[in-house]
């Protein structure tokens, strides 16, 4: 099991992933909604951290998207993003959690320990 970190920025893709490895997790970045997407279709994801503002698929149509797919449905879902409004998509989006930008990291292992019940790896 897996996080699956969405964000068009390579290095808070970079700097998330490296931070959850650190701590024991598993993680992925990919860097859009369609991506994220076909990487979910092959792999066992516990967690999905999703930005909103991306091109090709942004954070909402992809949740969208995964809302529909019954096989994807049911994974949490932590929205990251610097939008001043976040609130305001709040209620479309259906995200489990949401966590703004810039990313506080107590915050975020935090939130993903609460989400993710065995994706430390053994030992850590």
């Amino acid at each position: 099991m897996s996080i699956l970190i969405v964000d068009d920025d390579a290095g808070i893709r970079q700097l998330v992933t490296l931070f959850l490895e650190h701590k024991g997790y598993q993680a992925v970045g990919v860097a859009n909604g369609l991506e994220a997407l076909e990487h979910l279709r092959d792999s066992q994801t516990e967690l999905i951290l999703l930005d909103l503002m991306m091109p090709v698929m942004n954070g909402a149509e992809f949740r969208d998207a995964q809302l529909h797919d019954s096989q994807l449905a049911a994974i949490p879902v932590v929205v990251m993003s610097a939008a001043e409004n976040i609130d305001a998509h709040a209620p479309s989006l259906a995200a489990d959690s949401y966590l703004p930008k810039p990313i506080d990291f107590g915050a975020l292992i935090g939130l993903v320990e609460r989400h993710c019940s065995q994706g430390r790896q053994i030992g850590q």
